[in-house]
């Protein structure tokens, strides 16, 4: 049977400019002309049609469309792959209505709104670049810090939850500080140098218990500790000065809402405790 354009128009529900689009594409070619010059079609135009017509309902593109045409694939194939990339869209998009929830519920602050909204619709490029280029800058190109680095890095949720997009708004103003990043840079420097991360651990375990057990800063008790720490005063305050930024805390707090991990001990009590001491 031989179609017309408007039949075949009328019969697939396309326009009749989509058809002709699709005929001048070479996806859909006439099988020959009337006596007026005409375009006719057969029977495999209109299955054709009716195969391109579902495949861009899918949001399928025209490049994939005539690789299914010309059996280069096939349906099932393309449904598959263009079904992972919509999950894959699905998740980006669940991130991005948090995190915009987030904001809006932080109230009108004309001062940040820019900002803040610079900061939250980010998209998943966007927001891999801005973690690459905060730990690259934070912590430098060294191999012996990789294990740090995966430490440091915040993995949001496909659908986070309020707490968590609201953390990331947080902390991607964390990871935009200058000098926040620069003082990360200076406690990746002491690790190189005598300044190791495992002086940390050793407040943990020593200075720790003297804030629980209520030792004061200023007693010979209180210097006995400062004094097994074994360390050089002036080292000591250096790393202090550093360590001790709130911003570290909060970071590490942050992170730990948005990758679900449990809440940090905080340190402060012990640093402040351990810098009172060292004063006197």
């Amino acid at each position: 049977m031989q179609y017309s354009i408007g039949e075949l128009a009328h019969r697939t529900g396309l326009t009749v400019k989509a058809v002709r689009f699709y005929s001048d594409r070479g996806l859909v070619p006439p099988s020959g002309r009337n006596a007026a010059g005409q375009r006719r079609y057969d029977d495999a135009a209109l299955a054709r049609l009716d195969v391109i017509r579902v495949l861009r309902d899918l949001g399928i593109d025209l490049a994939t469309i005539r690789r299914v045409i010309d059996g280069e694939t096939t349906v099932a194939e393309v449904a598959a792959e263009h079904a992972a990339a919509v999950e894959a869209q699905i998740g980006v998009l669940r991130r991005r209505r948090a995190v915009l929830n987030a904001v809006a519920n932080r109230g009108p602050r004309p001062e940040e709104a820019c900002l803040v909204h610079q900061r939250a619709v980010l998209s998943e490029v966007e927001r891999q670049c801005l973690i690459g280029d905060f730990l690259a800058d934070a912590l430098g190109d060294r191999p012996e810090l990789a294990g740090i680095a995966r430490t440091l890095t915040p993995e949001l949720p496909e659908d986070p939850t309020a707490e968590q997009a609201e953390a990331w708004v947080e902390l991607a103003a964390l990871m935009r500080d200058t000098e926040f990043r620069a003082n990360l840079r200076r406690l990746a420097d002491g690790h190189e140098g005598g300044l190791r991360r495992d002086l940390a651990a050793e407040v943990r375990e020593v200075v720790t218990p003297a804030v629980v057990a209520a030792i004061v800063p200023k007693s010979p008790e209180a210097k006995a500790i400062v004094d097994g720490l074994g360390r050089d005063p002036g080292e000591l305050r250096e790393w202090l000065g550093v360590v001790n930024d709130p911003r570290r805390e909060r970071y590490v707090e942050l992170l730990g809402v948005i990758n679900g991990w449990a809440a940090p001990e905080s340190l402060a009590p012990a640093f402040d405790w351990l810098a009172e001491a060292m004063a006197a």
